[in-house]
């Protein structure tokens, strides 16, 4: 009378079982693909499968510590409303990813678009510009073409990037101051580096850290601008030059990528909600 319940509890036994070990695998996979076993690795769970990060906590000590503090519930916030202080959370469980650009950048975390409104102290760059070698690269090609890293594309974009802060620094403020300097300023363009222009924009490097560049998996801290890196990430789908020396690298996918390329194949618009954005179930230390 009671074969068929027993047949379906051992099944469902070993289905868990199998899960189990289904995982273990992952984890353990993922703990000998470490550049270093002795750097966090953390899980992120998501409706698409699986994700393993190393973290870098000897290059981006802050930020790392700060990024696993939320992940873990450690972290105190402020309600926005009242500005009291709010009982830990798990900050990134239940956010999507909110942010996706095919071929580019898969991102998640922002302070905007947390359930529970929680506001997140800002933490400075960790970036050593001269490891990336951004103080080697002229910031203008012989051929007067801009530095690939710079992703100067219009005139516009060259006032901006790099003019404003030039003609600041000069004390130049009107058209016919310009012209007068104009060879000066020519001079001097030639001797930017792409480490210079980005200083000139309000960076700010650190000498005694080690610095990687942005490449396919790596992991970034999303801000509006130097020294403001908060809860919020994002994976790069590719290399991206352009984007080092500008963002603080937390750490590299290690397992997974194959789920990242997967979240990574729909666009989503941050600006609007999307059914097809994809979950976060949690993130969580694996070691």
């Amino acid at each position: 009378m009671h074969q068929p319940y027993r047949h379906s509890l051992l099944a469902l036994i070993a289905l868990l079982f199998g899960l189990l070990n289904t995982a273990l695998a992952d984890t353990s996979s993922a703990l000998l693909a470490m550049e270093d076993p002795q750097n966090p690795l953390v899980l992120i769970s998501t409706s698409r499968g699986e994700i393993y990060l190393e973290l870098f906590p000897n290059e981006a000590p802050n930020n790392v510590q700060n990024f696993i503090a939320l992940a873990q519930g450690e972290k105190d916030f402020t309600n926005p409303d009242t500005g009291q202080p709010v009982q830990a959370r798990y900050y990134y469980n239940g956010m999507r990813f909110h942010r996706v650009v095919p071929g580019f950048v898969i991102q998640a975390g922002s302070q905007a678009k947390n359930p529970l409104g929680l506001q997140v102290e800002l933490l400075p760059d960790e970036i050593n510009a001269d490891a990336l070698g951004l103080d080697q690269i002229p910031a203008i090609n012989p051929d007067g073409s801009f530095a690939d890293e710079l992703n100067i594309e219009s005139k516009q974009d060259f006032h901006t990037e790099i003019l404003e802060a030039l003609y600041s620094r000069r004390n130049i403020a009107d058209v016919a101051t310009a012209l007068s300097r104009q060879y000066q300023t020519l001079g001097e363009l030639h001797n930017l580096t792409v480490k210079s222009v980005y200083e000139s924009q309000g960076y700010r490097y650190d000498s005694s850290l080690r610095s990687r560049a942005i490449r396919r998996g790596t992991v970034a801290l999303a801000n509006s601008g130097p020294d403001s890196n908060g809860p919020e990430f994002f994976i790069s789908l590719a290399d991206a030059p352009q984007l080092t020396g500008k963002y603080t690298v937390i750490g590299q996918v290690i397992e997974g990528q194959s789920v990242m390329d997967t979240i990574g194949s729909t666009a989503i618009d941050p600006d609007q909600f999307s059914s097809l954005s994809t979950l976060i179930y949690s993130v969580r230390k694996a070691n």
